[in-house]
């Protein structure tokens, strides 16, 4: 599996306004409800508890959210740089602007595993992470993603 396979172009999204962490992950689930079919209710209490178990913001400025689905038939990618970086209880107590919120079907297991470990070791790459936060365009946004 290539990050290609999970991230359309029409699914990065660069200087979206959040003021919180909570109304990031209304935005980024509403922006999946549109992409999925899913109701954006359906996706955001799923990432909500997720996030509950403990943050996704795993450091360097980045997190990666996400959510297995039983109603999802595939996995979907979104990526998101932030305007202004928020506060994500991450590990590092670092504000986040850069992120990658990933769906899975419920039955993915492995799938779902593989997917988050190959976006963790993009994200944890600082060279990667800075040429994202310079980046003027999705499409530059979606080569660097998928380099």
């Amino acid at each position: 599996m290539k990050i290609s396979d999970i991230i359309k172009k029409d699914r990065i999204f660069i200087g979206l306004k959040a003021g919180s962490k909570r109304q990031l992950l209304q935005e980024l689930a509403q922006k999946a409800a549109q992409v999925t079919g899913l109701s954006d209710r359906t996706v955001f209490d799923a990432l909500l508890e997720r996030e509950n178990l403990g943050s996704t913001g795993f450091g360097g400025g980045t997190a990666l959210p996400h959510a297995r689905l039983e109603d999802l038939k595939e996995i979907y990618g979104f990526f998101v740089r932030l305007n202004s970086p928020i506060n994500f209880d991450s590990v590092d107590n670092r504000a986040v602007d850069l992120v990658f919120m990933l769906l899975s079907p419920d039955a993915s297991g492995a799938d779902h595993l593989t997917a988050l470990a190959q976006v963790s070791r993009l994200l944890k790459d600082e060279g990667t992470c800075e040429k994202l936060r310079q980046a003027v365009s999705e499409e530059e946004v979606y080569a660097l993603l998928n380099n």
